[in-house]
């Protein structure tokens, strides 16, 4: 437990609330440190005030409920939560521009904001993904933008007039501390990591960062601020090369009549390559990883290094969307006019972000060649039906999978969520006025699927796709078919 001394000591902000800067503003009030949680979205700060969470993230809200209102509170004045704090952790969004390059104008604005808040020593601690260098850019910023002129007003964000007597403004260091918080397990992740990355230029900011992680007893790995940058881009960029490696190996495997599990499997046990990222399916989306492999790309291109080899896995990634569409087409043979359930709408399980989310690219091609979609997922639905409007007959929105399946002509399984992995098959079949599954994410056993009587899909795996029917000379899809004309 922390000595009272000095969590009273050391006042931490956490600058934005969202996926990254709320799960670790409550992990630190949960360690026992006193944190504020600071954001200009004015309605984010309210819903959190009224005790609920922005987001749906496992294990986050029990938190929230017993920290708000004592070591955690919340604060849409940004300025005052800087000035009240002495260790800054700056968790806000680095959106892309189209040339992948990304855009620093809330780092920036965060560290305008530090400059005209600065009454004392500031750890000022970089967790938002970025570029490397962006650490000497937010030094060279405070620097700027933080003299106080003689008569002891501080400028406000605002450079001083040329004429104004100037001093030195108080001391600060900058820190990179990169986030390694997979959605879906970002508390887990907290609270568990395999390593904290602290890259530092001073002795002073690593034992206060060393001293804030202590409770959690993981290897620590020093280094400076661009090296600390560097790595949270090269692991992003790393595990979608994986991704988008064992997607080829899926794609040659269909040729050969291979089954990519099995490779996945078998390659996966070998110590120096590991069995996680190695899923075939319709690619990796979410806010971090096509967002960080662009920038690592532009980064390298920017600075004259070739980066064949990560555009070559951006272009893997995006064409498994059209590789998963040509399934469904010659499955159904014509989409137009076609019912199809749509199992999971979230970039993956454990999380309601649709942000870049493969299953919403399948679902507007989908719509646009004329399919009536019914779409589920356990979470993620609100944030969908405010990009995708339901729309009766074409877009229902259902409140189970066995909704979803009624009546569809096809079952599509987007997302790898563990309740679709437990639906009950039989009931599924009967909901189906034809049984086809597509399975995006290889859920299912193609054996024990085909078994029940399911003409099933699945990814770089053995292309005999139709069910397993000793009994019958028809095929389950044909049987249903007649069943249905005699009725």
């Amino acid at each position: 437990m922390i000595k009272e001394s000095r969590r009273k000591a050391i006042k931490i902000a956490v600058l934005g609330m969202g996926h990254v800067g709320l799960p670790t503003a409550l992990g630190l009030a949960e360690l026992g440190w006193d944190v504020m949680g600071a954001d200009d979205d004015a309605e984010k700060i309210r819903t959190l005030s009224s005790g609920n969470a922005t987001f749906y993230e496992p294990g986050m809200q029990p938190l929230l409920t017993k920290h708000l209102g004592g070591r955690f509170r919340v604060t849409s004045d940004v300025g005052r939560a800087v000035a009240d704090s002495s260790v800054l952790f700056v968790c806000v969004g680095t959106p892309q521009a189209e040339s992948g390059e990304a855009d620093l104008s809330c780092v920036e604005a965060i560290a305008r904001t530090v400059a005209a808040n600065l009454n004392g020593y500031k750890l000022i601690v970089e967790k938002s993904t970025v570029p490397a260098i962006t650490a000497q850019w937010i030094k060279r910023t405070v620097i700027r933008y933080a003299r106080v002129s003689s008569n002891g007003h501080r400028s406000n964000g605002k450079a001083p007039s040329r004429h104004s007597r100037l001093k030195p403004a108080p001391e600060f260091d900058i820190a990179s501390n990169p986030e390694f918080l997979q959605e879906g397990r970002a508390i887990e992740n907290f609270f568990h990591p395999d390593r904290i990355v602290l890259g530092v230029d001073s002795a002073r900011a690593r034992d206060l960062l060393e001293e804030i992680y202590q409770p959690l007893h993981c290897p620590i790995v020093i280094t400076n601020p661009t090296t600390a940058e560097l790595i949270k881009h090269a692991a992003n960029a790393f595990l979608s090369t994986k991704i988008s490696f064992i997607n080829l190996v899926a794609d040659i495997c269909e040729t050969v009549g291979a089954d990519v599990s099995s490779v996945a499997r078998g390659i996966g046990l070998d110590p120096r390559i590991g069995a996680q990222f190695l899923s075939a399916g319709i690619g990796f989306g979410g806010y971090c990883f096509p967002k960080d492999l662009r920038a690592f790309i532009h980064l390298g291109e920017q600075n004259g290094v070739e980066c064949g080899l990560l555009r070559e896995v951006e272009h893997i990634n995006k064409v498994r969307i059209d590789k998963y569409l040509k399934k469904l087409r010659e499955a159904l043979w014509i989409i137009s006019g076609k019912t199809i359930g749509v199992l999971g709408l979230a970039f993956k399980p454990e999380t309601d972000d649709i942000r870049e989310a493969p299953s919403l690219k399948v679902v507007r091609a989908l719509l646009l060649e004329g399919a009536n979609l019914r779409l589920y997922d356990p979470q993620a639905m609100p944030n969908a039906q405010q990009e995708l409007q339901e729309q009766p007959g074409r877009i229902t929105y259902c409140a189970s999978a066995y909704e979803a399946a009624r009546g569809a002509q096809a079952l599509a399984i987007l997302t790898e969520w563990d309740e679709f992995g437990t639906l009950d098959l039989a009931q599924l079949y009967s909901a189906m006025e034809v049984p086809i599954i597509v399975d995006g994410r290889n859920m299912y056993d193609p054996e024990a699927v085909r078994n029940q009587g399911f003409e099933y899909h699945g990814i770089g795996r053995k292309t005999a796709g139709h069910a397993i029917s000793p009994s019958s000379p028809l095929k389950p899809v044909a049987r249903r078919r007649a069943a249905l004309t005699a009725t």
